[in-house]
């Protein structure tokens, strides 16, 4: 399952990981979120211990996604070293997601 980052853990979790970070910026009435989730959970398993995979709640969670301009969702960002270096807006497949991280490692 892929984590899930809150506000307070965002800093430590996305901008100060060693590993490449992905993130779903979601929420639960969302339809299309619900579509990215299981693509999210997939990827958390393939790349564990290689990426960090999470999920945030915008409804919770606003902090971030206003800083990082998310406007809609859901939204996946990329992190490396705590750099934003990739965004992908709305529903993608799974290859979309494992591509930007492959660029990474």
């Amino acid at each position: 399952m892929a984590i899930e980052i809150t506000d307070a853990t965002f800093e430590e979790t996305v901008l100060k990981s060693d590993k490449p970070v992905l993130i779903d910026f979601w929420a639960a009435w969302c339809g299309p979120c619900r579509m990215v989730a299981p693509i999210i959970d997939e990827l958390s398993k393939e790349y564990e211990g290689k990426a960090v995979i999470g999920k945030v709640d915008v409804d919770a969670n606003q902090e971030y996604a206003a800083k990082y301009g998310v406007r809609n969702i859901p939204t996946v960002l990329v992190f490396q070293n705590g750099e934003l270096v990739g965004r992908q807006v709305g529903v993608a497949p799974k290859n979309v997601y494992a591509e930007a991280i492959d660029s990474l490692l």
